[in-house]
């Protein structure tokens, strides 16, 4: 076991790198994996099903891929883009998650753990590591919560000791043995915020997710066209969903993060939804190149624009909606064909949405337990 002074270096050159906090949860079973199989069970995952059920032995004791690993150097890494209120944000900001406002989050994290990893290295020759970001067969909101770097929100993110989830995480597997840190406690309290304002009531219950119903899911990973009750809660929101970040307490206090690679990018300001809705291949990759909004693919992103700009009633994108019913992709043609019966008000009515107020006392509301 390497001491904290080893840590203490690590935690100087992963600030240097631009990397946020950094905790470290030592190589152990998981001890969520019977409510893995349960989420799984009763078909949360919806399309990551397959995936996860074929991955979760690995996931829930990640020793069993990687025998040598002994710690996983966690990064929470801040990427808030800008201040004041989405809906101030101009073209398609105010309808993108807020962590695809800049860089790809991906790229940008997995560079710098590398470089922290060359230094750790650099420190134990002959060290072994694998780097993820948001990849592979990792639980890596539980390894965040084991390194001491926050709690699990009753939304499922992790919300920083302190406050803030607006946070992406990434890792460092490695055979070097550190030491590990320790759990805070949940301080979410009797807040129920983030259950009461999901556009989709896809939170069913404290700390269950359900992603058939989550725009996050729905907006980025689905693929092929939407059943028509899905078509018509897509709020608005064109890559992601943030409500339940938005109307967090702890998240109220937040300052944007000071890195220009999380900084809204212009691609983002000088484009319409109609715009979007417009795009071919080619001017999908061009205008959105080295952002996460290529992980939806321009299908997926063609398709949500025309479902959001028509229940805003654009008339430029109920305009695109007619020439997309001739799309050569599928779900386009679908998406068109549903936006253009949101516009004539005979699709189905969305959810209704809540309108509770966030309960500031949250902040000072007693422990209800963790998880």
């Amino acid at each position: 076991m390497h001491g904290p002074a080893l840590l203490d270096r690590l935690r100087a050159a992963a600030s240097e790198l631009g990397l946020g906090r950094i905790g470290v949860a030592a190589a152990a079973p998981s001890a969520h994996a019977d409510a893995l199989r349960s989420w799984l069970a009763r078909g949360h995952a919806a399309g990551m099903t397959w995936w996860m059920e074929r991955t979760a032995r690995d996931s829930v004791d990640l020793r069993q891929r990687f025998p040598w690993f002994r710690s996983a150097i966690v990064v929470a890494q801040p990427y808030l883009p800008y201040d004041g209120a989405r809906a101030e944000q101009e073209g398609i900001l105010p309808h993108v998650a807020r962590y695809a406002a800049g860089r790809d989050y991906h790229a940008v994290l997995e560079a710098r753990l590398e470089a922290l990893a060359a230094v750790l290295s650099a420190e134990c020759p002959g060290q072994t590591h694998r780097v993820y970001v948001d990849t592979g067969a990792i639980l890596e909101r539980e390894l965040a919560a084991r390194a001491g770097l926050g709690w699990f929100g009753k939304s499922t993110n992790l919300i920083l000791e302190g406050g803030d989830s607006w946070v992406v995480l990434g890792e460092i597997l490695t055979s070097v043995a550190l030491p590990a840190g320790t759990p805070v406690v949940d301080h979410c309290g009797t807040c129920t915020a983030c259950l009461d304002e999901c556009p989709t009531g896809a939170i069913l219950e404290p700390y269950v997710v359900d992603a058939n119903r989550c725009l996050s899911y729905l907006t980025i990973e689905h693929r092929g066209a939407l059943p028509e009750e899905a078509a018509a809660s897509f709020d608005d929101w064109l890559f992601g969903c943030d409500v339940c970040q938005e109307v967090c307490p702890w998240n109220q206090r937040v300052a944007p993060a000071a890195d220009p690679d999380f900084a809204a990018g212009d691609a983002l300001r000088r484009t319409t939804l109609s715009e979007v809705a417009r795009m071919d291949e080619t001017a999908f990759k061009e205008r959105f190149a080295g952002t996460a909004l290529l992980r939806a693919r321009r299908a997926g992103v063609v398709r949500n624009a025309l479902l959001v700009g028509a229940r805003r009633g654009d008339d430029a994108v109920i305009e695109t909606a007619r020439a997309a019913r001739a799309d050569a992709d599928p779900a386009v043609r679908e998406a068109a064909r549903q936006a253009l019966a949101m516009a004539r008000g005979s699709a189905p009515a969305a959810r209704p949405r809540a309108t509770g107020t966030p309960p500031q006392s949250a902040f000072d509301a007693p422990d209800d337990g963790v998880l």
